[in-house]
Order: structure tokens, then C-alpha cells, then sequence
């Protein structure tokens, strides 16, 4: 039977098979699952410490009696604070120089240092009385540590797994890539999905041992602490989803950042590990999750923990999510919907990361996403932010002009951000635009000029090789699109000006011209013959967004006094709202007389690199 199964198993996912045999030996797997279950009795004896003994104190949460001793303590110290008060005014009174009296001076000396006494002798009876055995209430002390058991157990399965298996995978790739063993994998006849999802189910094994070992005491305790079965499989259920995300976004770095070497292991599950310490304090301090960090915290598997079982996380007021909205839909308000949100978000990030995995495992050289495929990831990301943002302002009765300030302001970045990475994988390499420049010369079969021209516009449009100026361009009329419908839906003629407006739709303008700037730049860079020529892109696109707004701050220079110089960098929305109209419109004349400059040269150097290449083909001739 075994020996089926195991036949049947490497008939379904070769890479799997050879993974687990890899790693599915005796010792690792013992280890691994007595891991596991000393660190289920560690969680178990660690709670037990606290177990009520025979020295539980009255005042204890436990303690039955508590509450009537409090009680009646409180009201003991309130008599007594009453007769100190009292006694305080009838010694001021025998003091003064008017009613001085010794002999009762004296007295009220005497009772102020009783009433402290027995003050004293309260606080000490608080401290030393013990509650009967009998009257711990032992049922909830049980419960209460068996989610607390539950919660621990939940927290170790997220970092365990997303840290742990994020780093195995990105390992396992790098130590692919060094043996050589890589290449001979993509020349197998199995799809990109095959040998993809074996990795990710084979290469954590011994991480899936250890929690799966661990999955009955975690089931225990969450129905010992009165949690909802459903509750339970809706948190295995993001989890998994989580994982999945994870794992995929681990072996698109593993395949694309290969110039860090032995360092690249640690950088991912780093990045991982630092990413879960931040929002598991955004979490567990119950903040508003539709802030600007809403977006990012819907990665994150801690809200929706949080969300599933409040009172463990100490968040008897309800958990942010149940303030989730997208537009006008209330999704926070029940758990399936939060649940649902989670998978979906979880799925559709995923879908494209392995779009681009597909991409790229067969060809590294190759862009992580095409131009059509980057219209409709652009298209997602849009809406989901707006969808969120959307749904803050609905939740307001009235719209201010700050309100909609506070949407630009955190859309900008984002969206430099966004452009940053997009300009990146989308720009083409010098031997790559030869190609297609090489193509469109030996293309004789169109000789009419007009279908020329279209194919040209659609080359640039829709064609991989060609470079990305243009799609870079689409992308950026599919991200401004929510920024304009902001700025229109959003204008109340009682708070926001035609001139406000105006600067709203300036800032738009040069956000453009800007990107495009960028993308130009970076498509030159590429065309260099430089073998580091993507080195020296990233580093001079990123270094002409964020150079001159670092310097700014640190000579001193304002955006308050000198709008002009901030309206030219990155960061020019931090000049726009004290800049008058027409320094803004001649700072977007200055952009775009540079834009039309960079994309002259970029047109010649394009000519050069195809001319470069006719002469090579005539040579050989």
C-alpha cells in the first residue's frame, strides 16, 4: 500500500516526491516531532505555573469572595479618607494662631496617626489574607488558560511557518542555483505549477511535522476555552492562505534576486519576521485598521486572529476589523466576511505573483509581468485602495478638505512606490530591445505605412520586447484615474476653491510627467552595453527620487519658503499647497521640456542599437 502511494504521488508531483525523499529521513523526522511535542509541554507547564495553590491571595481574579471584599474595602477606605479629611481640618484649625489649643492639638495628632494605621493594617490584611480553596472558582481559571494555550499555540504557528518556511524555500532555491541543479529542473517536460507547488509542499516538511504534531493540542484548547469550532477552521483557513502567499512571494524572490548569494535567505524571512513584529503590535494595541496602514495590515494573519478571539487579545470592545469597509459595503461585520476578504485578498495576490512566477522560472531574463498583465495587476491594486479608502470617507458624515489632503498625501508615495518596482520589471534590457528592433527591420510582409505605424503602436502597447515608456504611461492613466474621481466626487464648493482644485489636478500632472521621467531615464540605462546596466538603473532612478528630498531636509531647506525646488523633486506635493498656481505650471513646463529631451535621446539611441544590429546581419553576408 505504501509502496502505491508512493507511486501514485510521484505520478502526481515528481518535485514533491523528490523533495520529501530529501528530506523525509528518520532522525529529521523524529526530531521534528519531539520538537514539536516538547514545545506543546512547555506552552502546557508554562500556563500550569499559575495554577491557584494554597498562597492565592483574596483579591485574586479567581478568588469567589473577591468581590465582596473589595467591596467592602473600598467602602472601609472611603470612611477612613472621610475621618483623615476631617481630622486634617481640625488640626490646621488648632494650629493657627487664632484657636490654638495644645491639649487637643495633641489629641487630633493622635487619631490622624490611628486612622493611618489602620490604613496600613487594611493594605497589609489585602495582602496577606488568603482565599479558601473552595472558593476558586477553578472552571474559569481552565478556561482561561486553555485560550490562553490556544493563543500562544496560534502565535508560534505564524511565525513558525511564515519565518521558517519562508526561509527554507529561498535557501533551498539559492543552494539550487549554486549546484546547478536549477537549470536541469526547468528542462524537465513538468509544468512551471508542478514543480513549483512541490516545493513549496516538500521543501517545509519538517515545518509542517512540527505544527501539524501540535494541531490536536491547539483543537483542545480552543474548544477547552469555549471557541467556536468554525472560528477554529476559519483560522487554519487564512492561514493556510497566508502560507500560500508567502511561500509564492519567497520563490519569486529566490528566483529573481539572485545577486545576493548566501545572504538572501536571511534578508527574506528578515523582511518576513520584521513585517509580523509590526503589525502583530498594531493588533494586539487595538488601532483603527483603516488608517493608511490598513492596506498592509490585511496581509497580516494577527487582525483576523484578533478578530476571531477578542478577549484573548484583551479586546472586549471588538476587534478594528468590524470597522472594515470596501466602498460602501460593511464587510467587518460579520466573520464571514472578513474570513472571505482574507481568502481573496490572500488568492488574488497570489494569482499574480505566480503569473510571474510562470514567467520567470523557465526565463530568468525575462520581465516578472507583460504589458497587458501589468494593465490589469495596476487595475486590481487601484481598486482595492480605492475601494478602502473609499470606504473611510463614506463612514464620515461630511467630507473635508483635509480629509481629501490625507487621501493625496498617502497616494503619492504609495504610488511612487508602486511606479518604482513597476518601471523596473517592465523595462526591457539593451539585448532584448535589439531583438526587437533587429525583427521590426527584416518585417517586409506590411508595406503600407499606416498598418506600420499601427503595429508599431501596438509593439509598443502590447510587446514584451519593446520598450515600456508607453505601457509605463497606461499604467499611469490607470493609477491617476482614482485620484481624479477623488478629486471631483470629493469637491465641495463651500470648503475646496476652483484654485485648490486646480493645484489638485497640477499635482496630478506632475506626478505624471514625473514617473515618466523615471521610466524614460531608466529605459536609457538599460540600453547601456555596461553588463551592471540594471545596477546602474535601479540606483540612478532611485537615487533621482529620494537624493534631493533627503538633501533638502538635511540642509534645512522648507517646503514652506522654497516650493519651487520641492515642486521638482519626488516630493513635490509638499510644496503644492503653499506654491501659487503659476510657479506650479511653470515647474510642470520644466518637466516636461526634460521628459521631451530623455525620450529624444531614448528615440536615438533606439536607432543606433537597431542600426548596430542591420550592420552585424550585413556583415556576415
Amino acid at each position: 500500500m505504501v509502496i502505491n502511494f508512493i507511486d501514485k504521488l510521484g505520478d502526481w508531483n515528481p518535485q514533491l516526491l523528490r523533495e520529501l525523499k530529501g528530506r523525509l529521513k528518520v532522525f529529521p523526522t523524529v526530531i521534528a516531532v519531539v520538537t514539536s511535542l516538547l514545545l506543546q509541554l512547555i506552552v502546557f507547564l508554562y500556563q500550569l505555573r499559575e495554577i491557584p495553590v494554597d498562597k492565592y491571595r483574596l483579591y485574586d481574579t479567581y478568588c469567589k469572595l473577591g468581590l465582596n471584599f473589595e467591596q467592602a474595602r473600598i467602602k472601609l477606605q472611603t470612611e477612613l479618607s472621610i475621618q483623615y479629611q476631617q481630622l486634617q481640618e481640625q488640626f490646621r484649625l488648632y494650629s493657627s494662631s487664632s484657636d490654638f489649643d495644645q491639649v487637643k492639638l495633641e489629641q487630633v495628632k493622635s487619631q490622624i496617626a490611628d486612622v493611618r494605621e489602620q490604613q496600613n493594617n487594611i493594605y497589609q490584611t489585602l495582602n496577606n489574607q488568603l482565599c479558601p480553596l473552595d472558593k476558586i472558582d477553578m472552571q474559569m481559571w481552565w478556561r482561561d488558560h486553555w485560550g490562553y494555550i490556544f493563543l500562544s499555540l496560534s502565535v508560534i504557528f505564524i511565525f513558525t511557518l511564515l519565518v521558517a518556511g519562508t526561509y527554507l524555500l529561498i535557501d533551498n532555491l539559492a543552494t539550487e542555483e549554486r549546484r546547478g541543479t536549477l537549470n536541469f529542473i526547468r528542462l524537465t517536460p513538468q509544468s512551471e505549477t508542478s514543480i513549483l507547488t512541490g516545493k513549496i509542499l516538500g521543501v517545509p516538511i519538517l515545518i509542517y511535522l512540527v505544527v501539524f504534531a501540535a494541531i490536536p493540542l491547539h483543537f483542545i484548547a480552543g474548544r477547552a476555552a469555549n471557541i467556536a469550532t468554525s472560528y477554529i477552521f476559519s483560522f487554519w483557513a487564512v492561514l493556510v492562505a497566508c502560507c500560500m502567499f508567502f511561500y509564492s512571494a519567497a520563490l519569486l524572490f529566490g528566483l529573481c534576486c539572485r545577486w545576493f548569494s548566501g545572504f538572501q535567505p536571511w534578508l527574506g524571512s528578515g523582511a518576513v519576521l520584521i513585517f509580523l513584529f509590526i503589525t502583530i503590535g498594531l493588533a494586539s494595541s487595538n488601532s483603527n485598521i483603516m488608517t493608511e496602514t490598513g492596506l498592509l495590515r490585511i496581509f497580516s494573519p494577527f487582525d483576523i486572529t484578533n478578530y476571531l478571539f477578542p478577549k484573548l487579545f484583551n479586546t472586549y470592545n471588538g476587534a478594528p476589523l468590524e470597522k472594515l469597509q470596501f466602498f460602501n459595503l460593511h464587510i467587518g461585520k460579520t466573520v464571514v466576511g472578513i474570513v472571505s476578504l482574507h481568502l481573496l485578498n490572500y488568492g488574488l495576490w497570489t494569482y499574480w505573483i505566480w503569473q510571474a512566477l510562470k514567467r520567470c522560472f523557465r526565463n530568468p531574463n525575462s520581465t516578472l509581468l507583460s504589458k497587458g498583465q501589468s494593465y490589469l495587476w495596476m487595475a486590481c491594486l487601484q481598486i482595492i485602495n480605492f475601494g478602502f479608502y473609499f470606504g473611510i470617507y463614506q463612514s464620515t458624515n461630511e467630507l473635508t478638505l483635509y480629509d481629501m489632503q490625507r487621501y493625496l498625501t498617502w497616494l503619492y508615495p504609495f504610488n511612487l512606490l508602486v511606479f518604482l518596482g513597476l518601471i523596473e520589471i517592465l523595462s526591457p534590457h539593451r539585448q532584448t530591445v535589439q531583438d526587437w528592433i533587429r525583427y521590426r527591420h527584416q518585417d517586409v510582409t506590411t508595406t503600407n505605412s499606416y498598418s506600420r505605424k499601427n503595429s508599431l503602436l501596438e509593439d509598443l502597447i502590447w510587446g514584451e520586447k519593446s520598450p515600456a515608456v508607453l505601457a509605463i504611461a497606461i499604467n499611469l492613466v490607470i493609477a491617476t484615474t482614482p485620484v481624479l474621481v477623488g478629486i471631483l466626487l470629493w469637491y465641495h464648493p463651500a470648503e475646496v476653491n476652483l484654485i485648490n482644485m486646480m493645484k489638485s489636478l497640477l499635482a496630478v500632472a506632475l506626478f505624471i510627467s514625473l514617473i515618466m521621467i523615471y521610466a524614460t531615464l531608466t529605459q536609457l540605462m538599460l540600453l547601456m552595453k555596461t553588463p551592471k546596466r540594471a545596477f546602474w538603473a535601479f540606483g540612478t532612478t532611485t537615487t533621482a527620487m529620494f537624493l534631493p528630498p533627503i538633501l533638502f531636509g538635511v540642509l534645512g531647506i522648507s517646503a514652506y519658503n522654497t516650493q519651487s525646488l520641492w515642486l521638482l523633486t519626488s516630493f513635490s506635493w509638499m510644496g503644492i499647497s503653499e506654491a501659487a498656481t503659476t510657479t506650479i505650471f511653470m515647474a510642470l513646463l520644466a518637466q516636461l521640456s526634460i521628459l521631451a529631451l530623455l525620450n529624444f535621446q531614448l528615440i536615438r539611441q533606439a536607432r543606433l542599437v537597431g542600426e548596430s544590429a542591420t550592420k552585424a546581419l550585413l556583415a556576415e553576408r
